[in-house]
C-alpha cells in the first residue's frame, strides 16, 4: 500500500491533502448516495507524488445491477423523456451547482487527474464548465423535436408523415482519466438533455470528479430518482455488466480503440447502439510556405497534459526545405517546457496518470531506439524533480526524428510528451503520410493562407483539423473520429443526434373530392 499523504509543505502534497479532506466517496444509485455493498473502496492514488489522496466506493455487481434497474425505471416509469421543461431546470441546476464548488473541484482535478493547474483554465474545466451543459440544455427548446413530410399518397389518399425524434432510453456513458470533467459534461449534458438516463462509470484512476458531480446531483438538483447513478469502481468485469445488460439502450464510451472494440464486440448480443470516441496519431502538417516561427507552438501542444489526450499532434509533418529550422526551434522549446508539480501554476508538464503508463510510454521509446530512432530531447524518465515527486510518474518532454512513417513510434498512440518530426517533399506526399495512420482523430495545417491550407485539410482523413491556429473546439462542434479513432460524433447537433432515435409516423386524410 503507497504511503498516506500527510502535510509536508510540498505543493502537490498539501493539495492532495485538501482534495482528499473534502472528497466523495460514495456512489450515487436511483437518487442515493450510498456506499459500495459492504462497504469496500479503493484506494486513489496521487500521479504527481504517488500517494493515497483517499479511497473511492468499488462498486460491486450487485451496485451496477442497481443502477441499471434504476436508470431502465426512471426512463420507462416517469415522465423525464417526454418532460422537456423539467429536463431543463434540472440541468441549469446543475451547471449552478458545478459551479458552486468550482475551486474545490479545481484541485481535485489537479490532485487526482495530475493535470497542471493552468490546464483547469483551458479544457480540463473552464472550456467544458462555460457551454458543455448550456448548448445542449438550449437545444430542449431550439432543436426539431418533429416535422412532418406532406405529400403523396397511394390510392387517392393523402399520405402524412410525422418524423419524431425520441430519446434512445439508457445510456452508459464510460469516460476516461485524461480529461474526466470535460469528457463526462459532453456526454451528460446531450444524454440528459434528449431525455435519457444515464449510468456514469468514470475511469478507476479519476472516481472522485464523477462521485462529486453525483452528490451535487442529488444534493443540488431537481433531476428524479434514477435519472443520474454514478458507479466507481476498478472492477473491469463489474464495469463490462454496462455493455452486455439487455437493459441499457447505449454505449457512448471515450478511451483506448482496444477498449472500445471489446464494447462493441460485448454490446452486439443485445444489438446496442455504440458511440466511440477513441485514439489518434494526429499529423500536424507544416507546408512549405509556412512561417518556422509559428510551428514551435503548435508542437509543444503534443505535451499538454503531458501528452494525455487523444487529439494532441504527435506527428509534425514538415516540408524538408524547413526541416533543421523546425526540429531545432522545437527541440530547444522542448528543453525549456516547465515540467514538475501540477500544483504549482507555472508548470506545464506534470505526470502521466500511473506507474503503468510511465512504464508503457518509456517503453515505446525504448523500441524506437531499437528503430534507430534518433532522440533530440528527452525519451527517459524524468530527472530533478523535487523529494516529494521522486515517486511520481514523470517522463522528459521528447523529441525524436530519423524514422518514417511505418515506424510504432510514428503509427501507435503514445499517451506521453513526444513527438515524432518527419520530413516530406511536397503537398501530395504530405496528405499521403498524414492518411497512412490506422487512426484518423484530428490534426492541423500549417501555410501562409488559409486558402492553401483549407485545400490540404479537405484531403485529410480525419473528423478534426486547425487552420493556422484556427480551433475546431467547443460544445457546438461535433468531434469525432475517422477509422480507428472512433464511431460518431460528441457534441454539436451530430452528438445529441447520438443519444435520439428516430419514429416515423403515417396517417390518412381524407380523399380528395373531385
Amino acid at each position: 500500500m503507497s504511503e498516506v499523504v500527510e502535510s509536508t509543505g510540498a505543493p502537490s502534497v498539501e493539495l492532495g491533502r485538501r482534495a482528499g479532506e473534502r472528497s466523495e466517496s460514495r456512489l450515487l444509485i436511483d437518487g442515493a448516495l450510498t456506499p459500495a455493498t459492504g462497504e469496500v473502496t479503493f484506494e486513489n492514488l496521487s500521479p504527481a507524488t504517488g500517494l493515497v489522496l483517499g479511497v473511492a466506493a468499488a462498486a460491486g455487481a450487485d451496485d451496477m445491477d442497481r443502477a441499471i434497474g434504476a436508470a431502465r425505471r426512471a426512463f420507462d416509469e416517469t415522465d423525464w423523456s417526454t418532460n422537456r421543461p423539467l429536463r431543463k431546470r434540472c440541468l441549469d441546476q446543475f451547471q449552478a451547482a458545478i459551479e458552486s464548488e468550482k475551486e474545490e473541484l479545481r484541485e481535485e482535478l489537479v490532485a487526482e487527474v495530475g493535470c497542471p493547474l493552468m490546464s483547469t483554465s483551458d479544457a480540463q474545466l473552464e472550456w467544458p464548465l462555460a457551454d458543455s451543459l448550456r448548448y445542449p440544455a438550449s437545444l430542449i427548446d431550439d432543436f426539431e423535436w418533429e416535422r412532418t413530410l406532406d405529400g403523396g399518397g397511394l390510392f387517392g389518399a393523402r399520405n402524412v408523415r410525422t418524423v419524431v425524434k425520441e430519446p434512445a432510453g439508457v445510456v452508459a456513458a464510460i469516460t476516461p482519466s485524461n480529461y474526466p470533467i470535460e469528457v463526462i459534461l459532453n456526454k451528460l449534458g446531450p444524454a440528459l438533455a434528449a431525455g435519457n438516463t444515464v449510468v456514469l462509470k468514470p475511469d478507476p484512476n479519476t472516481p472522485w470528479s464523477a462521485a462529486r458531480l453525483g452528490r451535487l446531483i442529488a444534493e443540488k438538483t431537481d433531476f428524479p430518482p434514477g435519472v443520474v447513478n454514478v458507479v466507481t469502481t476498478p472492477d473491469n468485469e463489474v464495469a463490462g455488466l454496462l455493455a452486455s445488460d439487455p437493459r441499457v439502450d447505449l454505449v457512448s464510451f471515450t478511451g483506448s480503440t482496444a477498449v472500445g472494440r471489446h464494447l462493441m464486440r460485448e454490446g452486439a448480443a443485445t444489438m446496442k447502439r455504440t458511440f466511440l470516441e477513441l485514439g489518434g496519431k494526429s499529423a500536424m502538417i507544416v507546408l512549405d510556405d509556412a512561417d518556422p516561427s509559428k510551428v514551435t507552438m503548435g508542437a509543444v501542444g503534443a505535451c499538454s497534459h503531458a501528452g494525455q489526450a487523444c487529439a494532441v499532434n504527435s506527428r509534425l509533418l514538415v516540408h524538408q526545405s524547413l526541416l533543421d529550422e523546425v526540429v531545432a526551434n522545437v527541440t530547444a522549446a522542448y528543453q525549456m517546457i516547465p515540467v514538475g508539480d501540477p500544483a504549482l501554476a507555472d508548470t506545464f508538464v506534470g505526470p502521466v496518470i500511473s506507474a503503468a503508463q510511465k512504464q508503457r510510454v518509456l517503453g515505446a521509446l525504448e523500441q524506437a531506439r531499437t528503430d534507430g530512432a534518433e532522440f533530440h530531447t528527452g525519451g527517459v524518465e524524468y530527472a530533478g524533480l523535487p523529494d516529494h515527486l521522486r515517486a511520481g510518474h514523470f517522463v522528459a518532454p521528447t523529441v525524436i526524428t530519423g524514422v518514417d512513417n511505418s515506424a510504432a513510434i510514428a503509427q501507435q498512440e503514445i499517451f506521453g510528451p513526444v513527438v515524432v518530426i518527419m520530413p516530406f517533399t511536397d503537398d501530395d506526399d504530405a496528405v499521403r503520410i498524414a492518411n497512412d495512420s490506422a487512426f484518423g482523430l484530428a490534426g492541423a495545417i500549417l501555410s501562409a493562407g488559409n486558402e492553401r491550407g483549407m485545400a490540404v485539410a479537405r484531403r485529410i482523413r480525419t473528423g478534426s483539423l486547425g487552420v493556422n491556429g484556427g480551433m475546431f473546439y467547443g460544445a457546438d462542434a461535433p468531434f469525432g473520429g475517422y477509422k480507428n479513432s472512433g464511431v460518431g460524433r460528441q457534441c454539436g447537433l451530430e452528438g445529441f443526434s447520438q443519444y435520439l432515435e428516430t419514429k416515423t409516423i403515417g396517417y390518412r386524410l381524407p380523399r380528395n373530392k373531385s
